[in-house]
């Protein structure tokens, strides 16, 4: 689902091509990816775009991080991939103006066993997407730790990757199995998919082994490091504890100044067609 996103003339401007699908995802974790697909979504709403949020991790952390009251959830992303319940009966407004959220549910921690026997289950958050009438500018969906089928169901339905990587050794592993596994699903599912770009999180300017590892990341994608490098916050940890996304937490603080200043680059990024092209992602190591 390769888009042409050109025509943009500023933030505050409203896109009018089909949005750009982005699916943050990383199969090792505690790497910061919830916390990164909250925290660009709500610095693109602030900035003009319309995003809608997808929860597909059964722990819905992202749902309760921006405020959701999961007791309270009458439609969850569990209805739309087993039960076939569309988006937008499923989607809800959140106290960011221009972000939603598709919540997820405890239900979803069984689903994997009810897709097992389904038709066509790797697509079916593909085709819900591909039903939904919105003028979304971007769609992200927070992906569970995992190589399960709701994870293949997030990749599958992506344009293309954002991939938050923790500044630690064991991340370059990680990051070497990330990169067999987007081959095997190119090959098998998702032939188009790219890399829009990838966040380095817990970045500690003190440790000499965070910059060997933000380098040897570097010297592999070169580009598609997305800049700045998101600095270990005490305020980043908190905010999703007060069911708010950092923007709105604690605006000030340097975990906020660095997403909003990220996020901006990645709207740039993609906007400007930068997204690594299948053609062109590194070999697996």
């Amino acid at each position: 689902m390769s888009r042409s996103r050109a025509g943009r003339s500023g933030h505050n401007q409203p896109l009018t091509v089909p949005p750009s699908i982005l699916a943050v995802a990383n199969q090792k974790g505690g790497v910061g990816k919830t916390t990164t697909a909250v925290s660009v979504g709500a610095a693109l709403a602030e900035m003009g775009r319309k995003v809608l949020l997808i929860d597909i991790d059964p722990q819905a952390n992202a749902t309760s991080g921006l405020g959701v009251d999961r007791s309270r959830v009458e439609t969850s992303i569990y209805d739309v991939i087993v039960m076939g319940r569309s988006l937008a009966e499923a989607r809800m407004h959140t106290a960011v103006p221009g972000l939603d959220v598709v919540p997820s549910d405890i239900a979803l921690a069984g689903s994997e066993i009810e897709l097992v026997d389904m038709a066509r289950r790797e697509r079916r958050l593909q085709y819900a997407l591909e039903a939904l009438a919105s003028d979304d500018d971007y769609v992200l969906i927070d992906s569970p730790p995992s190589l399960g089928l709701l994870a293949i169901n997030a990749v599958v339905a992506a344009d293309a990757l954002l991939i938050p990587i923790q500044c630690e050794f064991y991340a370059l592993e990680g990051l070497g199995l990330l990169m067999h596994t987007l081959a095997l699903l190119r090959k098998e599912l998702n032939p188009t998919l790219g890399i829009a770009g990838i966040v380095m999180t817990l970045f500690d300017a003190r440790l000499a082994l965070a910059h060997q590892v933000v380098d040897e990341v570097r010297n592999r994608f070169g580009d598609q490091l997305l800049t700045p490098l998101i600095p270990r916050n005490v305020r980043l940890s908190e905010a999703p504890s007060h069911g708010m996304p950092i923007t709105l937490y604690d605006p000030t603080c340097r975990g906020a100044i660095a997403y909003r200043e990220l996020s901006a680059n990645l709207d740039a990024r993609i906007q400007g067609g930068a997204v690594l092209s299948t053609a062109e992602i590194p070999s697996p190591v």
